[in-house]
């Protein structure tokens, strides 16, 4: 493995990092781009500086990637599964030992808590699907007279991977596990303001021992992914992002039939009642807000709470909101770091203006200017929590992804059930009561493909994740993800002569 980056950040701090090795990773190794045309700068959201320069792959590189995995493909398909599964468990091991979190931190913003956390999770997540590998299997089928049949669980072939920013190793992991699991090969395109941890994944696996070209990543933005959803050779895409770039692939997809796994966005609810434990409810609506700055599509962003206890909610959750420490992202002490980018930071900064022109409300919020020196260009902003918020409001209709809570009043169970499913997404959903039937009542009534009761953001590598609506189709995590990276062939064998019409 290409040790130098790893190998510095035991030592690195904020600032100090800069990326010179090629981003692309194919026929085992690193790739160089072919030409540095249209190179675009990958910022350090920490302090505003370049980090390194993303170089967009062309046709000419992508279906170089997608041939090299193609070749791997026809080697790992032939594995039995227990081969791949110790394949895959060795690269779990070797990423519990790598020093990824550092990295992450740096190219993404998000605190070194969170990061360790991720990847914490990548590994389990390789090693969940590393032992349903050997499992895998179809039915044997007896038929009149002595004839039978049977199914074989099959690859897909290669699978394009495409992710998001928010979470650039863990992404790559959830996707490429099940698919590296059912023997598929996997291209992965990272974001292309998050490019820089998805090699060091491919380098992990071919140490682990997998066939030259089986992960292969290609850098690159619109016109990549493009390329990547046109390809004939390609059998899947499975793509992590927002609704209108979710629309695009699906589309591109269409045009040669294949099978679409889309993770989009999501504007979720997260209904507290009366009854609640309000100290949980409070941590709760915290964990489901401002988890890497707000950047992640499941979060509880509206927060319906019935109108008996808005008052102590809010005294509490504005005291807390408050007191969550902003800076450094590499600094254990600190709970929040800087969004991704400038343009992100504006975007978000815009929603929180304009709501202040949609209400006249108790409106909490803060500017945020680091005092470290060398932190005056990061994209820091305070977390946010607006108050007396109305369903039409922008805020509360728009995907805002960022560090901003909306607070919303409600009377009764029928009318925030109904308020809660009068959106476009369906993500996740959450429910706060220490009533059991009223749990599992509002949990069965919403329209999402996750509900979480007295708790948020909690989602195990075991349990299936994704949406309704317009938040996507497919599942990714859980066992039901096989079915999405792998195919049914039925074989009928007869034993005896062929009765025919004919």
């Amino acid at each position: 493995m290409a040790q130098s980056t790893l190998d510095s950040m035991p030592g690195a701090s904020t600032g100090t990092v800069v990326i010179t090795e090629p981003l692309n990773f194919w026929g085992g190794k690193r790739v160089k781009p072919r030409e540095e045309k249209n190179a675009e700068p990958v910022f350090e959201p920490a302090t505003g500086r370049v980090l390194c320069q993303m170089v967009p792959c062309g046709a000419e590189e992508v279906d170089e990637a997608i041939q090299s995995a193609y070749a791997a493909y026809q080697k790992w398909s032939k594995m039995a599964g227990m081969e791949r599964a110790r394949v895959m468990l060795e690269a779990a091991r070797i990423i519990r030992e790598e020093k990824i979190a550092k990295l992450e931190v740096i190219n993404n913003g998000k605190t070194i808590t969170e990061a360790l956390g991720n990847i914490d999770f990548s590994w389990k997540s390789i090693e969940y699907y590393a032992g349903l590998a050997g499992t895998l299997a179809g039915q044997h089928i007896q038929l009149p007279g002595g004839a039978f049949a049977y199914s074989r669980r099959e690859p897909l072939g290669v699978c394009v991977g495409i992710g998001a920013w928010n979470f650039p190793f863990l992404i790559t992991t959830l996707k490429s596990a099940p698919a590296l699991a059912c023997g598929n090969a996997m291209v992965y395109k990272p974001s292309p303001m998050a490019p820089v941890t998805a090699v060091i994944l491919a380098e992990i696996y071919k140490e682990a021992g997998v066939p030259d070209g089986l992960f292969c990543v290609v850098q690159g933005g619109a016109e990549t992914g493009s390329l990547l959803c046109h390809h004939p050779k390609v059998a899947k895409v499975s793509f992590t992002g927002s609704v209108p770039t979710g629309k695009k692939v699906m589309e591109m997809s269409a045009k040669s039939v294949k099978q679409v796994t889309l993770e989009l966005g999501g504007k979720s609810p997260l209904i507290i009642f009366k009854d609640c434990e309000l100290e949980n409810a409070v941590k709760g609506a915290l964990m489901a807000n401002f988890l890497t700055q707000g950047q992640v599509c499941c979060n509880g962003t509206r927060v319906f709470v019935q109108r008996e206890i808005m008052p102590q909610f809010l005294e509490e959750v504005v005291k807390r909101t408050k007191a969550i420490p902003v800076g450094d992202p590499l600094l254990g002490s600190t709970r929040m770091g800087p969004l991704i980018s400038k343009p992100q930071l504006e975007k978000v900064l815009g929603f929180v203006s304009q709501a202040k022109k949609e209400v006249q409300s108790a409106l909490w919020r803060r500017s945020f200017v680091p005092s470290d020196p060398k932190l005056k260009g990061g994209y820091f902003m305070s977390p946010c929590v607006l108050d007396n918020c109305r369903d039409d409001m922008t805020c509360v209709k728009e995907e805002i992804f960022g560090p901003v809570m909306s607070v919303l009043p409600f009377d009764t169970e029928e009318e925030v059930i109904k308020r809660a499913n009068n959106t476009t997404f369906g993500l996740a959903s959450g429910v706060f009561t220490r009533d059991v039937s009223r749990a599992h009542r509002v949990a069965a009534s919403m329209e999402a493909g996750t509900c979480f009761i007295n708790n948020y953001n909690i989602n195990p590598i075991e349990l299936p994740f994704g949406g309704y609506k317009m938040s996507g189709f497919g599942r990714e995590n859980g066992q039901v993800t096989i079915e999405y990276y792998s195919q049914l062939k039925t074989v009928v064998v007869e034993m005896g002569d062929v009765e025919s019409l004919f």
